[in-house]
């Protein structure tokens, strides 16, 4: 039996494609048929590696007897949130402006017009059914009041942001004082003993914490930085974070980054690169290093495509269990690791029946531990090589041993807004680490993004690609969406920055006009999440509020804040960004006092402008060598500029070498300082501005 997903290239619907559930895609079929047969419809909307969505699949959508309830009664619509995040952000805000809580799998019933009136997420099969017989009663006894109630969710979800929050143009400022008001907002919620959010689950939520690298680099505000090194510390040493083969699951079902959601996303891993290299450069912590290098091998090894591409996502379950491939039983690890069993049981934290859930009978450990390797070194009366030998050898064997099991199912779609958040945390690591591999496979991937998911006329993005299978060439589908754009963006020009290759800073550029003319909008002074010529749904929605992925608003609030410094005002009477980028802080400045928890990535962006931004220009033949000095030191607060000769960039323009030596101008608002040729004189410079 095969319904009609069996035709999509999503792993998500590829998996519902054997349900005895009618299910349509996404798209005018489906809609059409609604409106003709006038049916309710229902959405479903899920992701790949959602634990409960299999759950709910297994319970409910795989049953005959569920099956033909959906059937008789409802036009069923199956979607995957990652290929439709336009789809699924119209009938998430709907569900909670309903009052229900939030989450995947999502349910949503619509009108046949597609106006939602009700929705929930997962439900056991029983309460399922009921659920269902009571919609389709309601449908067919009390049309007009759902239809009534459709059109307000409908008319609520196509409120402007100027509307919905009772803004008022406004002229940002930037003090300390607000900055200050922001960070206690965010204080007043840290687990001061594990780090993070003092609640559960706990998820990474990188934008938090790069916020709080930019207060601290104004403030020193040393009570930040332990926030940071606690948090940081935790997550890379707790069950969150694969401890044998590197990479981070998605979040900690308890406040102890110990029991995670084992499913391991692209995009947690990306921003968190970005983070812990950062966090590095300020503070030479050997365990973010290492989990730098080891998430770095695991992506190679695990989530690389053979084109460049990066794949989505890792299944939290194997064998329909959750966390079976990456847990282990005591007598697995005795077995495994013979004499060295018993110091490895003592940094893991493995207890004799199991430190998890039972599975299948067994008692199961996660490996967590809580010292840093230099601590337990010392525990153990050794150097820091020698415990690093007997490490490695361990994890070695581990590893050896795990690859001979059924591997979760592999998410192979590649997303472009979600390779461009891994684009930029691996050019930072290189950056940070200077290690030639990372940027490597950075410019891989940007050659990917540019053959694969570039229109090869308009220049326009596509959301997603699917590597072709049987000798089949690959397909990218789906018009890009703000996200896409502007994480790529970022992605260019971190890639600038570190090669002071102007094509990058060039496309980046392209990329942001295209977006002020296909998804700007003058009345709110943010952008559209969707592009003008895409698909029309019921709502044009905007994405202003940061969550495990910062808002592409503020993304691209950032972008225009780069570009604004590295690029001329325009002279075809178009917006400066700088004006654009004002307009837009403007906008948010008041939604920042109320809440600055839920803007956090908005906030950095603030830290950034309470001081003036170093604009560093490097103009010589070792230009590449003092970018790399530069990089080598904790400065968020900067753009950078170089070339080895001569350069038309304003900020490098008629500007040369001195003697034949490299020169470095450091200049604020295009006023520059006399030029230095050694990094610690400009650095010199950085910390009086600074001071």
């Amino acid at each position: 039996m095969m319904n009609r997903l069996a035709q999509e290239t999503s792993p998500y619907l590829l998996q519902h494609a054997h349900n005895p559930v009618d299910w349509f895609p996404w798209g005018p079929e489906a809609l059409q048929k609604a409106e003709r047969e006038n049916k309710p419809i229902l959405v479903s909307i899920g992701y790949s590696a959602c634990h409960w969505c299999h759950v709910m699949e297994r319970e409910s959508f795989e049953n005959e007897q569920v099956a033909s309830v959906m059937n008789a009664h409802f036009v069923c619509i199956k979607v995957d949130r990652e290929e439709r995040p336009d789809v699924d952000a119209i009938y998430m805000d709907a569900v909670q402006s309903m009052g229900v809580q939030g989450g995947w799998p999502l349910n949503v019933f619509l009108m046949p017009d597609a106006k939602p009136f009700y929705g929930l997420t997962y439900l056991p099969p029983r309460q399922w059914i009921n659920l269902l017989t009571s919609v389709r009663s309601a449908f067919e006894e009390h049309p007009d009041q759902l239809a009534e109630s459709a059109d307000g969710f409908a008319n609520q979800l196509n409120m402007s942001v100027k509307e919905q929050y009772y803004l008022t143009d406004a002229v940002p400022v930037f003090t300390r004082d607000f900055l200050e008001t922001m960070y206690q907002k965010l204080a007043a919620s840290f687990d001061p003993v594990k780090g993070g959010p003092r609640r559960a689950p706990k998820f990474p939520m990188p934008s938090i914490y790069g916020f709080l690298l930019r207060y601290y680099h104004i403030t020193k505000n040393e009570d930040a930085l332990k926030h940071i090194r606690r948090t940081l510390d935790y997550m890379a040493l707790g069950g969150i974070y694969d401890q044998i083969g590197g990479g981070f699951s998605r979040y900690s079902v308890d406040d102890q980054w110990f029991a995670p959601h084992f499913e391991k996303m692209l995009y947690d891993n990306g921003q968190l690169l970005t983070l812990y290299s950062e966090a590095y450069s300020l503070t030479q912590s050997p365990l973010y290093r290492k989990t730098v290098f080891q998430t770095i091998q695991f992506l190679q090894r695990e989530l690389t495509s053979p084109e460049g591409g990066f794949y989505s996502a890792l299944d939290a379950d194997s064998e329909g269990v959750e966390g079976k491939f990456y847990t282990w039983t005591t007598a697995e690890l005795q077995a495994v690791l013979g004499d060295d069993f018993n110091w490895f049981s003592e940094l893991y934290h493995i207890a004799p029946d199991g430190n998890w859930e039972e599975h299948e009978g067994v008692d199961r450990n996660i490996l967590h531990r809580v010292v840093s390797d230099e601590d337990f070194a010392r525990m153990q009366g050794l150097s820091a090589a020698e415990f690093a030998e007997k490490l490695s050898r361990t994890h070695q064997k581990l590893m050896a041993t795990r690859d001979q099991r059924i591997r979760p199912g592999l998410d192979d779609k590649i997303l472009c807004s979600w390779n461009g958040l891994m684009l930029k945390g691996l050019v930072t690591a290189y950056r940070f680490f200077g290690e030639a591999s990372f940027l490597q496979l950075a410019e891989r991937n940007a050659r990917f993004i540019q053959e694969k998911l570039t229109h090869p006329e308009s220049g326009q993005l596509w959301h997603s690609y699917k590597t072709g299978k049987d000798s089949k060439p690959g397909l990218s589908t789906i018009t890009a969406y703000l996200e896409d754009y502007a994480a790529v963006i970022d992605g260019y020009l971190a890639l600038y920055q570190a090669t002071f290759q102007e094509s990058y800073l060039t496309e980046a550029d392209r990329l942001v006009r295209y977006t002020l003319d296909h998804f700007w909008d003058e009345q709110d002074h943010l952008f559209f999440f969707t592009d003008q010529a895409a698909e029309t749904l019921i709502a044009r929605k905007k994405e202003v509020f940061d969550n495990v992925i910062p808002a592409s608003n503020s993304m691209m609030a950032h972008n225009l804040h780069t570009l604004s410094l590295l690029l001329e005002q325009p002279i075809d009477g178009s917006p400066a960004y700088s004006d654009l980028l004002e307009a837009m802080m403007g906008r948010v400045q008041p939604l920042l006092q109320q809440n600055a928890d839920y803007l956090t990535h908005w906030a950095a962006l603030y830290a950034m402008r309470v001081q003036p931004t170093a604009e560093i220009a490097i103009v010589g033949p070792e230009a590449s060598s003092y970018r790399n000095e530069i990089d080598q030191r904790f400065y968020p607060n900067k753009v950078l500029a170089g070339t080895e000769s001569e350069s038309k960039l304003p900020l490098l323009e008629n500007r040369k070498a001195i003697g034949g030596k490299t020169a470095i101008y450091v200049c604020y608002n295009r006023a520059c300082q006399l030029p230095v040729t050694d990094v610690g004189e400009a650095f010199r410079s950085l910390g009086e501005n600074q001071s």
